[in-house]
């Protein structure tokens, strides 16, 4: 111990810092640091500190000089120390905020990470930290169209009805097509996937052209009605309405939509 450093411990204060040692789930760093001060106070020396608590001379320092100003609570929380870097202050990112709802710079599309950190004087990090609590994605694009049809709201609504109240005795059918599918072909069957090893395919494949798919979905009872057909044209998709004719029971009425046609009602 150094030379003219004395603790002198309470009976409460010895009680406390036993009732730390003694006790298994107390951390480790407010085990050691309650017998460095138990050690000084029965008078031990540096060196055997050391040994005893397994720490270096100034370890024990330290904590000496914390008991004799701050008692045992000072050894139960650690000195928080200042950040090497000044925190953001929150006009920097209402800042950033502001720059990413407004045009990116030159003939960017979007704001990028590095773009806005040479822009605002951040770091990217900061950037990306702002961005992600202000929920803001701009790399991200979301699209959308509106109709032009003045009776685009009253179809809306006579396909959302025949959904949720479809006709009694009708078969309701939600039509749509697919053109210009590359009809790719494998030259060899992959391999499934499994435990240790991610699923197979060759890296060539036969190009057959393309096809064009006709699908009507059966809105109650889960079922597609599907053909592949080599053009695309009204002729293609009047025989994929026969085909859904064949495949209807006799009796019912159908009750056809589509993008292309917003309702279609058929009696047979």
């Amino acid at each position: 111990m150094r030379t003219g450093v004395t603790v002198y411990l309470s009976p409460t204060d010895r009680k406390r810092l036993q009732a730390i040692v003694d006790d298994r789930h107390s951390p480790q760093k407010h085990v050691w640091r309650a017998r460095i001060v138990l050690a000084t106070a029965d008078g031990l020396g540096t060196a055997t500190i050391m040994r005893t608590a397994g720490v270096s001379k100034t370890a024990v320092w330290r904590w000496q000089e914390r008991f004799m100003s701050e008692g045992v609570d000072g050894l139960l929380r650690n000195k928080t120390r200042p950040a090497r870097i000044a925190r953001l202050t929150d006009d920097v990112a209402k800042r950033i905020v502001a720059l990413t709802l407004g045009e990116p710079p030159g003939e960017t599309t979007h704001w990028t990470g590095r773009v806005m950190a040479k822009a605002a004087g951040v770091s990217l990090t900061s950037v990306q930290r702002i961005w992600r609590a202000h929920g803001l994605a701009p790399h991200r694009i979301r699209t959308f169209k509106l109709s032009n049809d003045p009776k685009f709201a009253a179809k809306v609504r006579d396909i959302v009805g025949l959904y949720v109240d479809p006709p009694a005795h009708a078969v309701v059918l939600s039509v749509d097509e697919k053109s210009q599918i590359q009809a790719l072909d494998r030259t060899q069957p992959g391999l499934p996937l499994k435990k240790g090893r991610a699923g197979t395919m060759t890296h060539d494949y036969k190009r057959n052209g393309t096809t064009t798919l006709f699908a009507a979905f059966d809105v109650l009872e889960g079922k597609v009605i599907g053909r592949c057909m080599q053009r695309h044209r009204h002729q293609e998709f009047i025989r994929f309405l026969n085909a859904i004719e064949r495949e209807v029971p006799a009796g019912k009425t159908v009750h056809a939509s589509s993008t292309t046609t917003p309702l279609t009602s058929t009696p047979r």
